[in-house]
């Protein structure tokens, strides 16, 4: 039967067909693969195995782009009218300047690009396959459908697989499903309904291979593959603007309006009195352009990508500068459990045996820990029960521990490596004890015996090993061990009890036993071990919260953040973490699993989203509904998680945080934020970090606003009342792009605030000019007109020069910017502290701006082609000085607005 389109092939469901019925649908082989033709074909039919990227912008749009902004459309307007009227020098400054703002934005854009584009980079795996009926490695993106491809430990799968061949495997399918135990493989048909994370017989693209082996056939390859739908229903996901894009873009909506009727005005009064069109144009222009905020776009732009750069340094790499900003208004962040909250690295942390507990320290796969009885250290040579139990672990497993990047990782079961690891923790090696006690036999672990045993060769005869499942090893033994190592009797009761017990905790219990065997045994069947076994104990792990994850949660909690565990784990396993965490408290909250979230309406769904703090059993689909739930009910939603499941969630939500490390590629791109050490607790640098960029970008905004609105109501009252222009359309735009920006760029540089984790998320629907802010504008910007206007007149009435008096009255007023900047930065705070001993360090980056101004200054008003240039004219020291006077009330002015319209 010849192979099907790929788009057919998506039709059929493949975990209900027999292996024949695969092969046959694929034209396939189930033992020899496919020939070398059928796979030059098909690789011509279908493309290579990877996910199509999205296009990107060409650096030429990306740079048109900056220009997109209502703002810029009048100086553009403005500029080009101005050039048709041969103004020469006008139209080439107000050019040059939405030129320089449009490169600052690209080159910081492209700064972020090239960030994520270096850590996206991996190499390219392989994967082993069957072709013309020999064994060969190929490139992963060289498969097929049809493909027979091998399976061993320690692969990572390579598409979609039907497993048609099974030998003891298991698959690590969290990245996928959320699932942080191995999944046990088979290759019998299933029934349709059988939902994605329970489907034995499949193997997923992205998946890894824990131990065993299985070879299958590809049944998908690229977008079409579960990760690729997943890749898919990202792209359909809203891409939402975070809330400083939506505050900026209403705000620029409202300058914009006003500024055009405000330059409308202006024109008609100009008319009115008796002025050329041209002169009134003129005019107009020059009230567009003192009102319009030139540097704000900029400074704004500057600011965030500051943010970026201390992020980078506290081991975060921001995609979208917004998000910088975004951070620091999140009302909840979603999380999910496995690798995020967690190690990723199963853990026994509870010991039953011979009726004592004793609990285990340390966390991973590090052998940093001790086993503890009453908080005391034990000696296992001192408890033969302890150590029989330890050693049935390390003996009864088939994992390894090896060295990968100078950490520990598990080559095998998770489950396995935790009993290696255990062991460890008392003195026990794995590999002397397999040379002292090598392994005769064994019998694998099937999901239908639960349970694996094995022969071993020790000094004291020959010993079968076993552990399993409470249930599959406590009705085979008879008698216990205890701590002398000597038999006893059994009370099943108590030993369910304590097995109940620490399942309550969200442990993963497993029991062990061991029975002698004779001298000449020499295999090992199940109706070795029906009964007579001795039980050794029991040992319980859990897969552990980061201890840095629970000091995060409880600052973000601190700070009016909630926390919330989105998770495809079991339900008890789930709650268990969350109480470790700190996420949940006691039974405060239901936990909702995904079979219970997919039987709600809207309504429900969203006040289940509210209401609750953990969510278990969640297919990815619901994780999506679960964060627009939380965005319907105003909340600023911010996503974290580095599984394929966790993608479309991350794009949609205000923020997505994906792990740089153990993140997958679709995690990453999905992300706005990538934390490159993987670590949850750079959350809450992050939001800390966001909230501080918040707070200097107003302050920015309440230096820069005033200084148009100065100039803008020196334009327009000197128009109302037949006065010539104190300053002049040049001169606007050289204080409002060279030094208002100057003055208010070391803003951005402001350290953080004590108080910055210890305030309430800010209300998403707060207005970027709140009543506080709007009121310090209006008072400085009064100021400001008092200082440009009195000066210019004073200036011009006692000397009849009318660039002296311009030149002055543009000094007057950079005085009261410097003397402003001064009062609302933290340089001079910290130059007391530093004089007292309370502080090490003091930033500069005032201090810089100023001394940066006073350098432009100099040209501006002393030398001969700059004056020509903007109409300004040489100083002396004594007016100088004037004009230092002129701002110093500036001082008493910011001291009044610090009581009565504060900043923070």
């Amino acid at each position: 039967m010849p192979v099907t389109a790929t788009k057919d092939l998506l039709k059929n469901e493949w975990h209900t067909l027999s292996t024949r019925e695969v092969a046959g649908h694929l034209d396939s082989d189930r033992e020899n693969g496919l020939t070398s033709d059928e796979v030059a074909n098909r690789q011509e039919r279908f493309g290579a195995n990877q996910l199509s990227g999205q296009e990107k912008k060409s650096p030429w749009l990306r740079f048109l782009l900056q220009f997109h902004q209502p703002l810029l459309y009048i100086l553009l307007v403005a500029g080009a009218i101005t050039a048709l009227l041969q103004d020469w020098v006008d139209a080439f400054v107000i050019f040059t300047v939405t030129l320089l703002n449009a490169i600052i934005g690209f080159i910081q854009e492209s700064k972020a690009e090239s960030a994520i584009a270096a850590l996206a980079e991996m190499t390219t795996t392989e994967a082993s396959v069957m072709r013309d009926g020999q064994k060969s490695r190929v490139s992963s993106n060289k498969l097929v459908p049809g493909d027979l491809v091998l399976l061993s430990s320690g692969d990572r799968i390579p598409g979609d697989l039907r497993l048609i061949v099974v030998r003891d495997l298991q698959v690590d399918e969290s990245a996928l499903t959320g699932e942080s135990i191995p999944v046990e493989k088979a290759v019998e048909p299933l029934e349709t309904e059988v939902p994605l994370a329970e489907r034995t017989n499949m193997a997923y693209a992205g998946t890894l291979v824990t131990s065993g082996q299985g070879s299958g056939i590809v049944v998908a390859i690229g977008s079409t593959t579960e990760t690729g739908r997943i890749s898919q229903l990202i792209d359909r996901s809203t891409d939402l603007e975070t809330p400083l894009t939506r505050k900026i873009d209403r705000f620029s909506q409202k300058v914009l309006y006003a500024i055009l009727v405000l330059a409308a005005l202006t024109f008609v009064v100009g008319l009115g009195r008796g002025e050329s069109w041209v002169d009134g144009f003129k005019a107009a222009v020059a009230l567009a352009v003192s009102a319009i905020p030139e540097g704000l776009p900029a400074v704004i732009t500057i600011t965030l990508a500051i943010g970026v750069s201390r992020m980078a340094r506290r081991h975060a790499i921001i995609r979208k500068l917004p998000a910088v900003e975004a951070l620091g208004s999140t009302t909840v962040i979603c999380s999910d459990k496995t690798g995020t909250l967690t190690e990723n690295q199963m853990t026994v942390q509870d010991i039953f045996v011979s009726g004592r507990h004793y609990a285990v320290s340390g966390v991973g796969y590090a052998a940093d820990g001790e086993i503890l009885l009453d908080e005391q250290p034990v000696d296992v040579r001192e408890d033969s029960a302890l150590h029989e139990c330890l050693l049935a672990g390390l003996l009864c497993n088939d994992a390894h521990l090896q060295e990968q990047d100078g950490q520990l990782v598990v080559a095998g079961d998770p489950t396995e490596g935790a009993l290696i690891v255990v062991a460890g923790k008392a003195g026990l090696s794995q590999s002397i004890l397999d040379s002292e006690m090598p392994r005769v036999d064994s019998i694998p672990f099937e999901s239908e015996f639960q349970y694996m045993a094995a022969l071993h060769k020790t000094n004291s005869g020959k010993v079968i090993y076993v552990k399993g499942s409470v249930e599959a090893i406590l009705h085979r033994c008879h008698q216990m061990l205890d701590i002398r190592g000597e038999m006893s009797p059994l009370d099943p009761k108590q030993v369910e009890h304590q097995a109940n017990a620490m399942a309550q905790k969200g442990l993963r219990v497993l029991a062990f036993a061991k029975k002698p065997a004779t001298a000449n045994q020499n295999s090992v069947a199940r109706s070795d071990i029906n009964e007579q076994l001795i039980l050794l104990g029991l040992q319980g792990m859990i897969d552990p919260p980061r201890p840095e994850a629970i000091s995060a949660v409880k600052a973000c909690q601190d700070a009016g953040i909630q926390v919330k565990m989105i998770t495809g784990d079991h339900a008890l396993t789930a709650d268990a973490i969350a109480q470790k965490i700190g996420i949940k408290k006691g039974a405060t909250s239901r936990v909702f699993t995904g079979q219970q979230l997919a039987q709600m309406n809207e309504q429900e769904l969203a006040q289940a989203a509210e209401d609750s703090m953990v969510f278990a059993r969640v297919a990815p689909e619901q994780k999506l509904r679960l964060v627009e739930a939380l965005q319907s009910k105003g909340e600023i939603v911010a996503m974290t998680g580095d599984g394929v499941n966790d993608a479309p969630a991350l794009r949609q939500a205000d923020i997505g945080i994906a792990m740089g490390m153990a993140g997958t590629e679709v995690a990453k791109e999905a992300a706005d934020m990538i934390l490159t050490d993987d670590n949850f607790a750079s959350i809450q640098a992050a939001v800390e970090e966001g909230r501080t960029i918040y707070r200097n970008l107003l302050k920015a905004i309440a230096f820069i606003l005033p200084i148009n609105g100065g100039e803008s109501m020196t334009i327009l009252i000197g128009m109302l009342f037949a006065e010539t222009l104190p300053i002049i359309p040049v001169q606007i735009l050289w204080l409002n792009m060279v030094s208002s920006i100057a003055l208010s760029l070391p803003l951005a540089f402001e350290p953080k605030s004590p108080q910055a984790m210890r305030l309430l998320p800010r209300n998403p629907n707060e207005p970027l000019l709140s009543g506080s802010l709007l009121k310090r504008v209006v008072a400085i910007s009064i100021f400001n007109w008092i200082v440009i206007f009195g000066m210019y007149e004073w200036i011009l009435r006692a000397t009849e020069n009318m660039n002296l008096a311009r030149t002055m009255a543009i000094n007057a007023l950079i005085a009261a910017e410097i003397f402003y900047l001064l009062r609302i930065s933290r340089f001079l705070p910290s130059v007391f502290a530093l004089a007292r001993g309370k502080t090490k360090s003091i930033g500069y980056a005032p201090a810089i701006g100023i001394i940066t101004v006073v350098i432009l200054q100099v040209p501006f008003s002393q030398w001969s082609v700059m004056n020509q240039v903007f109409g300004t004219a040489p100083l002396s020291l004594t007016q100088v000085l004037i004009c230092v006077g002129a701002g110093l009330p500036m001082i008493v002015l910011a001291l009044l607005l610090k009581r009565f319209a504060p900043l923070d």
